[in-house]
């Protein structure tokens, strides 16, 4: 499909997930509602103790393009984002934004992403291609980062250098063409499902180099945990990936010596 055959990007909604971000809410909200004016913002809440809720509120109450989904407690990031997709659908909007409520991911940079997406069902803002980098980071994160993202490559395929990256644009006709009950990891394993599913679905990826700007206040949301799990479900994703690829050479190889054209191949 071809830019000019796609559908307009008119309505953009961008989903920006909190837990304990009272202090950096209204600064993301703002550069978002500077950088990308016609954009409406929903927050998706897990019940922040320290009242990220109520300021999320107050942002709304002035605010009519500023929208709160509460949720009843903390799920996890691929809870709340497909949240945020059903409520985005729910609503007729044609894009939906992953952003991080920290200011990792710059909106400055969103009107870039957007214009990749006229082309695109899903727009991956990556640290890891030419023009990609990463401020603040020690030299560990990003050895495990971009470790990640290799194995990742490897195991499953993936037509994509930051599969983990969080700062996305989906097209919401590709998030209703994508089997989402598919994707049930709760944490940063949520990226990686979520592109497996989009290019099992046949959809396109593209990449747009980003800046990368580690927090700087609050506590980061990364654990050992969420490490593990998305490591793990790799590994099973990528052992059936691999087992399909040798299961069709196998059927393909039968076919072929029943037609008798094995050797002419």
């Amino acid at each position: 499909m071809t830019r000019s055959e796609r559908a307009p990007l008119d309505r953009v909604v961008v989903l920006i997930p909190t837990y304990n971000e009272k202090d950096n809410l209204p600064r993301i909200v703002g550069r978002v509602r500077t950088s990308v004016p016609s954009a409406d913002i929903l927050v998706l809440d897990d019940n922040s103790p320290d009242g990220t809720g109520a300021v999320a509120d107050g942002l709304a109450a002035s605010d009519p393009q500023v929208h709160v989904l509460h949720r009843p407690g903390k799920q996890g990031l691929g809870a709340a984002y497909k949240a945020g997709f059903a409520w985005a659908i729910e609503r007729g909007y044609d894009a939906a934004v992953e952003m991080d409520a920290d200011g990792s991911h710059q909106p400055e940079q969103l009107p870039a992403l957007l214009e990749a997406a006229r082309d695109a069902d899903l727009v991956i803002g990556a640290r890891w291609v030419r023009g990609g980098s990463v401020v603040n980071w020690p030299a560990h994160r990003k050895a495990l980062s971009v470790g990640a993202n290799i194995y990742t490559k490897l195991m499953l395929g993936l037509p994509v250098n930051d599969a983990t990256g969080g700062y996305r644009v989906y097209r919401t006709s590709a998030l209703r063409a994508m089997d989402l009950d598919s994707v049930s990891s709760a944490g940063y394993g949520f990226q990686v499902d979520m592109t497996v599913a989009l290019v099992r679905a046949g959809l396109r990826a593209v990449e747009v180099p980003i800046e990368f700007v580690e927090r700087e206040i609050g506590e980061s949301k990364m654990s050992g945990n969420i490490v593990s799990e998305a490591f793990v479900n790799v590994g099973k994703a990528g052992v059936a990936h691999r087992v399909g690829q040798l299961r069709g050479l196998a059927a393909e190889v039968n076919r072929r010596r029943r037609e008798g054209t094995w050797h002419s191949a």
